[in-house]
């Protein structure tokens, strides 16, 4: 008898566990929102922020019910800004993407021009064939 209720206390005791990273978890997805929303004010955010700290499971869930869409539409904004943030960083990492052949091309319009210099043209020939 008192094996079984050691496992179930195991049992709800896990259960509280998850319960409780799970609302931690809320918690800071509300608090990140509320800082990314440019649109509400600071007091607004003040008295929010005092609320989830003293009547936090009722103020999460009229967070939630309240602000969950704009949340939901400020997350995609972000993921869809780094997003792009990471594409350009990428890309100017990883150069114009042109072929060698192209680069050997426009270095050499650049010689013909008078802009770089044969030392130079050689490098950036070089640069592109490796």
């Amino acid at each position: 008898m008192n094996l079984w209720s050691n496992f179930w206390d195991v049992v709800w005791w896990f259960i509280w566990i998850f319960a409780f990273v799970a609302y931690l978890f809320v918690l800071i997805s509300i608090f990140s929102d509320l800082f990314r929303d440019h649109k509400l004010s600071g007091w607004w955010k003040a008295v929010w922020v005092l609320f989830l700290i003293f009547v936090p499971f009722l103020t999460a869930l009229i967070y939630l019910i309240a602000r969950g869409r704009g949340m939901q539409e400020r997350g995609l904004a972000e993921m869809k800004r780094q997003q792009e943030a990471q594409q350009a960083y990428i890309q100017s990492v990883a150069g114009s993407g042109a072929s060698p052949a192209d680069e050997i091309a426009k270095a050499s319009e650049l010689l013909k021009a008078g802009t770089i210099s044969q030392a130079e043209y050689d490098q950036l020939k070089a640069r592109a064939l490796s």
